[in-house]
């Protein structure tokens, strides 16, 4: 009987990752498991534990094992069909033990070849290093290959030429190389093809577009390069993820049915194609931060399937209308920093606040986000000149005669003006240039919030790269080993109850201590609803974040519906920032260092995932150190939190809102979180509590003081323990800071990125105070440095 070919796309995810519908088509599967496994295919599997020295519980059985009766893990799994093994499963967690030295990946490949009807490998996280080896070509029935979250290296072999049958291939997160070769066109059978997060090189070869049962094409987060080759015959085709390449500059040519389309992060300039309105399956578009010129389609928003909709950080041109119809699914959409104009479509405006609109640094006329005059966009828009290269190849004929005819006459003019300008400029230059340019940027830098001025802060002050963190993948948690984890949900594991319910501490089978948060839901819906939130939980991942380490549903019995959501993050042993701030406990240099902690986890909140997530309400109860006194945010603005919101808050965190919240006033961008930060501030750098919103008034009074005072009475508002070991440059500069942080008109109020740029100004003065010898060290807050 020939095995059962099953979907691509539903396999595509580990085995212990199967959503309930394959897992049920799995159980239906015609399986049997043999007490006859050949001893030789035994030996194969065994030799893989020992390769892999994992998993332990291996490493006790003998050849001749009848391993198809062996219980499966969510890390573990060997599954047969008619006395044959068909898959092998491993996937390693925390702790485990690192990959011997003798490890070798073809030694690994050749006893993989020994499973005659292997159909499905899946080695993910297991430290896997070094080349694919030539002996992968030996696997001739293999359809499913997930090599993903190793540290593979060097290019794809030819010999994958072989794996005929193969209709998924995962080799995200690893070190490959080269090029995508063109004899991939071969693996006629091919539907997922994933090569995310790699160092792949060059242009995709034109030959992709004869693998017509393609799927999925996720190319995200390597190197590529160049135009994409024509994909509109791939008809099947329904999820493209370019993101973070340098692919352009034309629009890729598509078949009308792709689902999920992004290019983010490219280097795309020609206009989208002209049948975009007609992509009716499309539910996702991210097409943000490249170089689009030309009209944006209106009737993008109107497609029935949309519900995610990104332009942002383009240059597109038109005019909205009020009267314009939006979709039915359409719950994100960023329009931000183009050129449109007329008025905001009155769908985006009645939308419910669990929907995201965002539509500033455009030339809008209504609505309530920050917009240029029409005048900009219309100037910038001239200035774009949109043309296509074949209109510019026509105009560029058309002038070439007129062009030669006047070049002789002008050339000789411009030469001599040129030599003239050039001597003018070598005269100047030399004054010019010996002026001290850096010190006048050091002088406004604390004083003034100018765009311009930090037009080059994202350069100076970049994220962190979203990664695992040393932390295993994101997954579902079976409930069971949440409620071993932490005896049962038992009272004594609770250490905290606030506003979107309580939070057990406990502790995993590999002793990795966790903190799982409970979230009773309200409302009956089921699992497949939650797949967005999830989804954008799962990218918290970050150095200055607790990071989301997965979840779990706790089910009606009555009708399946989600009755409990059990979300699972690592546990921060050392208490939360405030309980830092007094005494000696942190330096002044410690303190700045935790502030710039704080604001690139805001930063990442609100810029680093799409959508980002703002006004996080962040306190510094918030704020939790690590094993390593560095600091993580603890709090996100997360849509799953609302609709479990009570009338409980927390009992020991005072409520700090924004100017904006105390005068009922709706917080829409990252400048409600900016203020936040300025309590923060203000508490680290007063070093001590801050109860009350009328205090937070009092001390930044104290502080616009202090900026104009001498530097002792600068030094005495903050505490004496920081006041003597801080630089009184370094302390001016986060005084002014903090109050810039906390103006009522949040215009008025520095970007995030503008924070960072102060902050690591007010570090660097630090440094080199205490580099200073120590005579001059001997009163920092009443110098007249």
């Amino acid at each position: 009987m020939k095995y059962p070919i099953y979907k691509a796309t539903l396999m595509a995810k580990p085995f212990f990752l199967f959503s309930p519908y394959l897992y049920l088509f799995m159980v239906l599967l015609p399986t049997h498991h043999s007490t006859q496994l050949e001893d030789t295919q035994s030996q194969s599997v065994l030799t893989i534990q020992k390769l892999l020295n994992y998993p332990t519980s291996l490493s006790s059985l003998e050849y001749g094992t009848d391993l198809c009766n062996i219980e499966s893990s969510p890390y573990f799994a060997i599954l047969c069909y008619e006395d044959n093994i068909t898959q092998v499963h491993f996937r390693g967690i925390d702790g485990i033990p690192p990959l011997p030295g003798n490890f070798s990946i073809n030694s690994m490949f050749e006893a993989l070849a020994g499973l005659p009807s292997l159909k499905v490998i899946s080695l993910v996280s297991l430290g896997l290093w070094g080349p694919l080896p030539p002996s992968i070509g030996k696997l001739s029935s293999l359809e499913i290959l997930n090599l993903s979250s190793n540290y593979l290296n060097g290019t794809i072999p030819v010999e994958f030429f072989s794996l005929r049958n193969v209709l998924t291939v995962v080799l995200d997160h690893n070190m490959l190389t080269g090029r995508v070769p063109g004899w991939l066109s071969s693996l006629s059978a091919l539907t997922v093809l994933s090569l995310k997060n790699n160092s792949f090189v060059g242009s995709l070869p034109s030959a992709l577009s004869g693998l017509g049962n393609l799927r999925i094409l996720e190319l995200s987060m390597n190197r590529f390069s160049g135009e994409v080759p024509d994909l509109s015959n791939l008809t099947n085709l329904q999820v493209l993820d370019l993101e973070s390449n340098s692919f352009g500059p034309k629009f890729p040519s598509l078949y009308n049915r792709v689902v999920t389309l992004v290019l983010r992060r490219n280097r795309f300039r020609f206009g989208m194609t002209d049948n975009i309105d007609s992509y009716y399956q499309l539910q996702k578009m991210d097409i943000s931060l490249n170089g689009f010129a030309g009209p944006f389609f209106p009737s993008l928003l109107a497609l029935p399937s949309i519900s995610y909709l990104d332009i942002a950080g383009n240059k597109f041109t038109g005019m909205l209308l009020a009267n314009m119809s939006c979709g039915g699914e359409l719950d994100f959409v960023n329009l931000s920093s183009n050129l449109l104009t007329g008025e905001l479509p009155a769908c985006l405006e009645s939308e419910p606040r669990s929907k995201i609109v965002r539509y500033q640094g455009n030339c809008l006329s209504s609505g309530d986000q920050e917009q240029h005059p029409r005048a900009f966009c219309e100037r910038e828009a001239r200035a774009v000149k949109i043309l296509s290269p074949e209109h510019k190849r026509t105009r560029a004929t058309s002038k070439a005669v007129l062009a030669m005819s006047t070049v002789g006459g002008t050339l000789g003019g411009i030469s001599l003006l040129g030599l003239v300008l050039l001597l003018i400029r070598i005269v100047f230059s030399k004054s010019y240039f010996k002026k001290p340019q850096t010190r006048l940027i050091l002088e406004n830098a604390t004083s003034k919030y100018t765009s311009r001025m930090f037009s080059d802060a994202r350069e100076i002050c970049q994220m962190m790269k979203f990664g695992p963190l040393g932390f295993s993948a994101y997954r579902n948690f079976p409930l069971e080993e949440l409620k071993e984890a932490t005896a049962n949900f038992d009272e004594s594991n609770l250490i905290g109850e606030g506003c979107h319910g309580p939070v057990y501490k406990g502790k995993l089978a590999n002793d990795t201590l966790v903190a799982i948060r409970s979230l009773k839901m309200k409302k009956r819906r089921g699992a497949h609803t939650y797949t967005h939130h999830i989804e954008l939980l799962s990218k918290l991942r970050h150095n200055h974040l607790v990071s989301a380490l997965g979840h779990s549903f706790e089910y009606n019995l009555d009708d399946s519906t989600v009755n409990r959501i059990y979300l699972v993050f690592e546990f921060l042993p050392n208490g939360t920032l405030r309980d830092w701030i007094s005494g000696k406990k942190l330096t002044w240099l410690q303190r700045i260092t935790a502030a710039i902690g704080v604001a690139k986890g805001i930063q990442f909140l609100n810029a680093g995932i799409m959508p980002g997530l703002y006004t996080n309400n962040v306190k510094i109860t918030d704020v939790l150190l690590d094993h390593d006194l560095h600091v993580k945010i603890n709090r996100y603005n997360l849509p799953l939190f609302t609709e479990n919101m009570g009338a409980v808050v927390d009992a020991d965190v005072p409520s700090l809102g924004s100017k904006e919240s105390l005068q009922a006033m709706v917080k829409q961008d990252e400048k409600s979180d900016v203020y936040d930060f300025g309590v923060i501030l203000l508490e680290i750098i007063a070093g001590r509590d801050i109860a009350s919103n009328n205090e937070v008034d009092v001390v930044k009074d104290l502080f616009q003081e202090g900026i104009k005072a001498d530097n002792m009475g600068r030094g005495s508002i903050i505490h004496p323990a920081a006041g003597a070991e801080c630089a009184n440059d370094s302390l001016k500069t986060l005084m002014e800071l903090c109050v810039g942080c906390l103006s009522i008109e949040p215009k008025n109020r520095p970007s995030i990125e503008d924070v960072l740029w102060n902050l690591h100004f007010a570090a660097q003065m630090q440094d080199s105070w205490q580099e200073e010898s120590p005579f001059d060290k001997l009163s920092p807050v009443i110098s007249s440095r």
